[in-house]
């Protein structure tokens, strides 16, 4: 199914952050210009966050809440993504404390992409088929 108009920002925003996972996993391949050492890779994380992440987080949650209270699997689908945001900024927050930086980088990546998947391939879905009329009232700040 085509993305609707409203949903494409985000799953740009996706495609981008699903890099930033595949080049934080402990068994990432080498990405001209983007260096393997660890502090390096924790810098970029952080700019990521910074930039992409958290306005990113708050896109989504004004998508959720449009769309909460129309249907009850769409609901409980939207409440276990709050819980994965959560558990997702804990992880990144945690980051700089942790001992092993690199086992810990590789589960951030690996959660953050099942996470990207689940709003793509499950919610986005949903929303479409069932909420259209709510996509359709929903305006992007940079509109």
């Amino acid at each position: 199914m085509q993305r609707h108009p409203v949903l494409i920002p985000l799953s740009q925003e996706h495609q981008r952050l699903l890099f930033v996972c595949r080049y934080l996993k402990n068994d990432a391949a080498a990405y001209e210009g983007f260096p393997l050492e660890t502090n390096a890779k924790l810098a970029y994380i952080v700019k990521v966050f910074q930039e992409v992440m958290v306005p990113h987080i708050q896109k989504e949650e004004y998508l959720f809440e449009m769309c909460t209270g129309q249907h009850p699997e769409i609901d409980q689908l939207i409440q276990e993504l709050i819980l994965e945001h959560q558990q997702i900024s804990r992880m990144y927050s945690a980051l700089a404390e942790n001992t092993d930086m690199i086992a810990a980088m590789d589960l951030l990546a690996r959660s953050l992409e099942e996470h990207i998947r689940k709003e793509e391939r499950v919610l986005f879905q949903k929303i479409q088929e069932q909420l259209p009329d709510v996509l359709e009232r929903i305006k992007w700040a940079s509109e």
